[in-house]
């Protein structure tokens, strides 16, 4: 079980995705979404797939890269505080991330896919983080937080990003 961190393990930035998060137990978020976001992903039009809502604004595929690659950078921290490592970990320029990824020419099921291979890791990274590892603390982009906090923010992440998909692009 991954309790819902105290608003001290975490930059207060991440309290929207906090505020997603309905379970008592973070896992019990994680495991859900497992299956909920393919299964709502994989209703959405072809149509829709490189639709932007408003010019400047990504589309549901470059929105997808950007769960994929935040779950990813979320769980290393996650992983390197849990294990003992100390080091500042560096922030996450989402744009750059972007920017450097090839999206054009990936089909949208590429990244359903994606996305399950890495929830099935997170959900067994988590699952294997002992209670008092996931109070370890380390330092991201500039700030505290525990190994609980980035659990629930990986699930906040992708609940605060599927609202928005079904709220401006659908």
């Amino acid at each position: 079980m991954i309790v819902k961190p105290l608003e001290t393990e975490y930059n207060p930035f991440y309290q929207p995705y906090m505020n997603q998060l309905h379970d008592s137990d973070v896992l019990v978020t994680l495991k859900k979404q497992l299956k909920s976001v393919p299964d709502f992903l994989w209703q959405i039009p072809k149509a829709k797939h490189d639709f932007a809502y408003a010019p400047g604004k990504w589309t549901i595929k470059e929105l997808m890269q950007h769960i994929n690659d935040t779950e990813r950078v979320f769980t290393y921290r996650a992983l390197c505080f849990a294990r003992g490592d100390r080091q500042d970990m560096p922030a996450m320029d989402q744009d750059v991330y972007l920017n450097n990824a090839a999206i054009a020419q990936r089909p949208f099921s590429s990244f359903i896919d994606e996305f399950v291979s890495l929830r099935v890791a997170t959900i067994c990274l988590f699952e294997n983080i002992t209670e008092d590892q996931q109070m370890n603390m380390g330092n991201a982009s500039g700030f505290p937080v525990s190994v609980r906090a980035l659990a629930a923010m990986t699930a906040g992440h992708v609940a605060h990003h599927i609202s928005i998909i079904n709220s401006r692009y659908l």
